[in-house]
């Protein structure tokens, strides 16, 4: 039998169990949902809202991401997808240490370095959405705070529950392909939950909320558009037809 190419030859950095192919699709759609957040995002919330709030909300969702990478390489990503603490909560500990993160993940041909990537991003623009129905409603430094509450009190229990090997939905048979559990149902109950509770606007800023630059706002609506190429199409954890189908019906 002829060998691979010597490109293809499997060796330390490059293990037979992983699939180049596979791997860079799934850093590829990885950064594809990161830039939905930043600077996608970022750019849509500061250019949405009255010229007053455009700085501390883009700043909300600047924020949010960065926090939410410390906690997810900290302790949430295990909370998530770890060993078994709960039926619906992983044991909490750091993502890491070297031989974990060079080890083949729970799904698909790539290493936990890549799986802890894509699941950050999304762990991200997760909690970055509640923040738009926040906007103008809640102080810089109350969001500070929720953040990473919200993401190792919420976040971790929906994402493991049906997305773990171990959750107890997943394990009913539930299926949750891309997020519309963890993701927006999440997010969208728990802006709603927040905006209740912050309370309105003042009625003086009810009554006209233009925004403040429609150009940098449709700049930021389309990357949030395109990126959805990789939201979508980095979940099956592989370059297949299910990817493929997944993009197209995303877009179409």
């Amino acid at each position: 039998m002829a060998s691979p190419p010597e490109n293809l030859a499997a060796d330390s950095a490059s293990p037979g169990w992983m699939s180049k192919g596979d791997n860079a699709w799934q850093l590829t759609a990885a950064t594809m949902v990161g830039l939905q957040s930043v600077p996608g995002l970022v750019i849509l919330y500061g250019s949405i809202v009255k010229k007053k709030w455009a700085l501390n909300s883009a700043f909300m969702a600047f924020y949010a991401f960065a926090a939410v990478l410390v906690c997810w390489v900290g302790w949430a990503h295990q909370m998530s997808f770890g060993k078994r603490l709960l039926p619906f909560l992983g044991r909490p500990s750091t993502a890491l240490g070297q031989k974990f993160l060079l080890e083949r993940a729970f799904s698909g041909r790539i290493p936990n370095a890549s799986m802890v990537y894509f699941q950050v991003v999304f762990a991200a623009i997760t909690t970055i959405l509640i923040g738009g129905a926040l906007l103008g409603r809640m102080s810089f430094h109350a969001w500070m705070a929720f953040v990473p509450l919200w993401i190792t009190l919420s976040y971790t229990v929906t994402a493991y529950s049906i997305w773990s090997p171990e959750g107890w939905l997943l394990r009913l048979g539930i299926i949750d392909y891309s997020g519309g559990f963890v993701v927006h149902l999440a997010s969208g109950v728990a802006g709603f939950t927040a905006a209740y509770w912050v309370g309105p606007r003042a009625s003086r800023d009810r009554q006209r909320f233009p925004p403040n630059n429609i150009l940098l706002m449709l700049a930021g609506a389309g990357l949030l558009w395109m990126g959805w190429t990789g939201f979508n199409g980095g979940d099956p954890y592989s370059v297949s037809v299910d990817a493929s189908l997944a993009v197209l019906n995303t877009h179409v």
